[in-house]
């Protein structure tokens, strides 16, 4: 059976898991005896990520920092690297790392271009070769992708595009790696009420992203945490797929 039935001593890395929802998934599993590799991008973001590791010990959980910019596949291995030579192996991996550009067509750069499909592309995919790579069999692998896959929508070209292909990445890795028993599953929320999210929108947009969702409201890093533990958990036998979560913003 490839159920965890306690994530005691599993061994979590977090993408992205200093701020946000990496902090929220961090601080989750730490809380259920897992020990986590927290990483965050640039210095930017280093207090956070510092914040979230000393609020795991805080509570006398295990947690370490990896720094590095996951575009750099050189980066990766390292950080797969890092965690089991930091605690041994590697159980579930979790990639919450994003970047949002809300731009026409007409305008955008090749180098935004470049740089987004790094970002939610690129990395995503050698993410889930090095999590294959190091982890212990009857793993867990998620990334983040986003509920605008199922959008009829404008400006978001090189988000949405970008993400895109994380719903194949998933199905070819889930297949590969099903002798090995490790699931492997997306998560799209829909907006998230984050800072990641605001810059690229006006006051009227935002209203509009949360008409479009129950409640009125845009989705909470609250709301996606527990579907990303469910994955691991007893959702164990889910595989393959790409789990829209977003309070009926976008459907297909």
């Amino acid at each position: 059976m490839a159920k965890f039935d306690t994530l005691k001593d599993k061994v979590v890395v977090v993408a992205g898991g200093g701020k946000n929802l990496g902090a929220l998934v961090s601080k989750k599993y730490a809380e259920e005896g897992a020990k986590i590799i927290v990483h965050y991008h640039s210095n930017s973001s280093k207090e956070e990520a510092e914040q979230t590791v000393s609020s795991i010990k805080s509570k006398n959980g295990e947690a370490a920092l990896f720094n590095g910019d996951l575009t750099n596949t050189t980066k990766m291995k390292e950080l797969f690297d890092y965690a089991v030579d930091t605690y041994g192996n590697v159980d579930i991996a979790i990639n919450t790392v994003g970047k949002v550009l809300r731009k026409p067509i007409e305008e955008t750069s090749e180098e935004e271009f470049d740089g987004m499909q790094d970002i939610n592309a690129k990395a995503a995919y050698f993410f889930i070769k090095e999590a294959a790579k190091h982890m212990n069999n009857n793993g867990k692998i998620i990334t983040l992708a986003t509920s605008l896959l199922a959008a009829y929508t404008d400006g978001y070209s090189t988000y949405a595009g970008g993400k895109a292909p994380v719903e194949h990445y998933t199905r070819a890795a889930s297949k590969e790696l099903m002798d090995r028993g490790i699931s492997v599953n997306a998560v799209a929320p829909g907006p998230m009420d984050t800072p990641f999210f605001y810059p690229q929108e006006t006051d009227e947009r935002v209203e509009f992203h949360k008409s479009q969702a129950m409640h009125n409201q845009l989705t909470k890093i609250e709301d996606i945490a527990p579907i990303i533990h469910f994955l691991t958990t007893d959702g164990w036998w889910i595989n393959g797929q790409t789990i829209f979560a977003n309070g009926g913003y976008a459907t297909r």
